[in-house]
């Protein structure tokens, strides 16, 4: 029997094949339209005027393309306390966000390093308190943490936001960093060791230089829980520290006047863009750093 006489059933085959990776392509656009729609009608509406809203679709591009709507959300005009755009909020999140990450990913990769090589007693106990910590509901923190910025007279500050973020995500930091550095071969260690290197000059030296997959988990991590956090910054706020968050939702529940959809929908996506922006840059290595740390530990 020859070649020739299976190719129609080769050809068949091919084809199924290749309906079926067509199918599944359909399929997915389908879910990515369904879950992209929303994100259309924000963009879409914010470029609209309001009476374009009124009277028109609500699925449809604008008929004409304005950008009063991005000024005004974008705006700093402030009546008293409150400020009707989010431009002050949004540098408020930045100033919260960019310490936060950074402290917290240092301690973190110091403690995941400390739990991680040196085997002391009680590392393991250590260890479950803080994974512990990482499920502990935020509401339940509320009153405690409160009364401590309060002694610390960082309540309703930035730093105060700073240093409960930093505190609240610490567990999460040395979860991931212990969990890579487990994986990283002790010959190294061993060999730094026989050269006379420190505790210390390891971790700078060899678990540092390779830890940028974990770190720029870390960071992604960081960056998306403190910027879109909400429960934290209304609670140890107050005007001129509150962040981006609380804001968009001062500017979306404001009942005065008429209602301003189109200024709703364009502060709401300046507020996403950031962590839009990191998980479109550099979501692909957030992947990589995750799976980095799973081969044991």
């Amino acid at each position: 029997m020859t070649d020739a006489t299976f190719s129609p059933a080769r050809r068949q085959s091919a084809l199924g094949k290749t309906a079926l990776r067509w199918g599944l392509y359909i399929i997915l656009a389908l879910f990515a339209v369904y879950y992209l729609l929303p994100l259309f009608v924000m963009v879409t509406t914010s470029l609209k005027s309001l009476e374009e809203i009124r009277t028109g679709d609500l699925v449809a591009l604008p008929r004409e393309i304005t950008f009063d709507a991005w000024r005004t959300a974008w705006s700093e005009a402030c009546t008293g306390i409150q400020c009707e755009g989010v431009r002050p909020y949004f540098w408020n999140s930045v100033l919260i966000a960019v310490p936060g990450v950074v402290i917290s990913t240092l301690l973190g990769a110091v403690n995941g390093y400390v739990i991680a090589q040196w085997r002391f007693k009680g590392a393991n106990i250590i260890f479950a308190l803080m994974l512990f910590g990482c499920f502990i509901p935020f509401q339940v923190v509320l009153l405690p943490m409160a009364r401590l910025l309060g002694m610390m007279g960082i309540a309703g500050t930035i730093p105060g936001l700073i240093f409960v973020h930093v505190i609240y995500g610490i567990g999460f930091t040395t979860l991931f960093f212990r969990n890579y550095y487990v994986t990283i071969p002790q010959e190294l260690v061993k060999a730094a060791k026989v050269d006379g290197a420190t505790f210390l000059r390891i971790f700078w030296s060899i678990f540092l230089p390779l830890s940028l997959p974990i770190i720029v988990v870390s960071i992604i991590w960081q960056f998306t829980q403190i910027w879109n956090d909400f429960l934290f910054g209304v609670s140890f706020s107050q005007a001129g520290t509150q962040p981006v968050t609380v804001a968009l939702n001062n500017i979306v529940n404001s009942t005065t006047g008429v209602k301003e959809y189109n200024v709703d929908m364009a502060a709401a996506i300046i507020a996403a863009l950031p962590t839009l922006l990191v998980y479109v840059v550099a979501g692909k290595y957030f992947i990589r750093g995750l799976t980095a740390g799973s081969v044991k530990g």
